[in-house]
C-alpha cells in the first residue's frame, strides 16, 4: 500500500571542494551518518572527479571528446549561433555527452565510467560502514527537457533500488486495463535532489533522502531495469536522426 501523504525529508550535505583532475570521495562518504532506508544522491561530476575522468582544456578538443564519449551524436547550429552536439550516451539523451566545464578548474569533466558498478561499490561500502542493509545510491546530473527552458535532474546510475513500478494489468477508475504503463519512481526524486544540490557554488554534491517508503529496495537493482533501447522507444521517429551518426564498433 502506497502512502501518498508521506513527507519527503531531503538532507543536503555540504562538502569541501572536489578538485579536478582527480580527487577521491571516500573521505567525504566516511562522514555520512546513514540510516536503514536512506537513499544517497551523488552528482555525477563528483563521481567523475573521483575516477579522474577529467581532461585539461588546453590538451583536448571538446567536440572530439564528445564524439569519443557518445554512442550516437548529431551536430547542428542553434539559432543562437552556437554549435550544439546532441548525443545519446549511456542510453541517455543528453547534450555534449554530459561533458561539463562548470566548477571544473579549466578541465573538461566527462561522465563517470561504469556508473552502476561505482554506485554498487559505494553502496556496499556505506552499508558496511553504517551497518545497514537497505540503502539506495543514485548518480545524478542536470539536463534539459525538450521544449522547456531550464534544467532539471536525471538519474545516470543507481544501485539498491527498483527504479520502476509496473502497473500493467491493473485497471483505471473506469475499469479500463492499463497495458503499457510503468511508473518511473526514481527520476522525480533525482530531480528534487538536483534542485537542492544547486547548479553553481553551493558545494552540496550529496543529498540524502530519509524516511521515504514508496520505493522498494533491491540490492540487485540497476539502470538495466530502467532504460529503453532506442528501437523500442515511443519517440523513435524523433531519434532516427541519430541512426546515421552511429559510431562504428
Amino acid at each position: 500500500m502506497l502512502n501518498y501523504g508521506v513527507k519527503l525529508h531531503f538532507l543536503p550535505v555540504k562538502t569541501r571542494v572536489f578538485c579536478p583532475p582527480k580527487d577521491e570521495i571516500w573521505g567525504v562518504l566516511d562522514k555520512l551518518k546513514l540510516k536503514n532506508g536512506d537513499i544517497v544522491f551523488i552528482t555525477s561530476k563528483v563521481l567523475a572527479i573521483h575516477q579522474g575522468r577529467c581532461v585539461k582544456k588546453s590538451e583536448a578538443n571538446k567536440t572530439d571528446l564528445i564524439k569519443r564519449e557518445a554512442s550516437h551524436y548529431l551536430d547542428y547550429r542553434h539559432p543562437s549561433g552556437h554549435d550544439i552536439n546532441l548525443t545519446i550516451t549511456n542510453n541517455i539523451l543528453i547534450a555534449a555527452a554530459g561533458i561539463d566545464e562548470s566548477n571544473a578548474n579549466d578541465h573538461y569533466i566527462l561522465w563517470p565510467k561504469d556508473v552502476d558498478k561505482l554506485c554498487f561499490e559505494i553502496r556496499e561500502y556505506l552499508c558496511k560502514r553504517n551497518k545497514i542493509c537497505n540503502l539506495g545510491v543514485v548518480s545524478t546530473d542536470s539536463h534539459t527537457t525538450p521544449l522547456r527552458w531550464g534544467v532539471t535532474g536525471i538519474t545516470t546510475g543507481l544501485a539498491g533500488l527498483n527504479p520502476l513500478r509496473d502497473i500493467r494489468g491493473t485497471k483505471d477508475i473506469f475499469g479500463r486495463e492499463l497495458k503499457l504503463t510503468q511508473v518511473n519512481l526514481i527520476d522525480p526524486l533525482s530531480a528534487l535532489a538536483v534542485s537542492i544540490m544547486g547548479e553553481s557554488n553551493e558545494q552540496t554534491p550529496i543529498v540524502i533522502l530519509r524516511g521515504y517508503k514508496n520505493i522498494p529496495f533491491n540490492e540487485k537493482g540497476s539502470m538495466k531495469d530502467f532504460v529503453i533501447p532506442p528501437d523500442w522507444d515511443m519517440y523513435m521517429p524523433l531519434l532516427k536522426a541519430f541512426a546515421t551518426t552511429k559510431k562504428k564498433s
